[in-house]
């Protein structure tokens, strides 16, 4: 598995929340958000994030939250924003470790097989920021995306 280490800086996101068990429906909800980022043009200018707020290993389905984001630099331009649910919020900077992955659901399976282990192998801690999925647009453009994951590096 290839990755690289990142510091990534805080920023300010827009977001919509879904709450339930994690799966297809969460693409809806990322759908919604890019319809409303691209009526305020914020499409090609802002990194889109995919955050799962919860262990589903120990959190119900049901109260399983995922957000749907996107960095935003001026908030008091945004229009639309309560009418489709958008919240603000501060995404937290610092230390990520960054793995580019196939954008299936086979190789993003893999990828959480072996990200846990290489932290372990290099004696990094993870972090209790949550784990992000990066959606960047030369990424996405070769099928891609990034897992993000927040460490303590040695």
């Amino acid at each position: 598995m290839e990755y690289h280490v990142e510091t990534m800086d805080s920023c300010l996101i827009a977001y919509v929340r879904r709450v339930g068990p994690y799966g297809p429906a969460n693409s809806e909800v990322m759908e919604s958000l890019k319809r409303w980022a691209d009526q305020n043009k914020l499409l090609g200018t802002g990194t889109i994030f995919g955050i799962a707020q919860d262990n589903p290993q120990t959190t119900p389905p049901e109260q399983c939250r995922y957000d749907a984001c996107i960095t935003v630099e001026d908030a008091d331009a945004l229009q639309g924003m309560e009418e489709q649910n958008i919240q603000l919020a501060q995404l937290p900077g610092g230390e990520y470790m960054i793995c580019e992955i196939v954008h299936t659901a086979e190789h993003m399976q893999q990828a959480w097989g072996l990200i846990f282990q290489e932290i372990e192998r290099q004696g990094w801690q993870l972090d209790e920021r949550p784990i992000l999925e990066r959606y960047r647009g030369e990424v996405v453009m070769k099928h891609y995306c990034e897992l993000c994951i927040p460490i303590l590096e040695w």
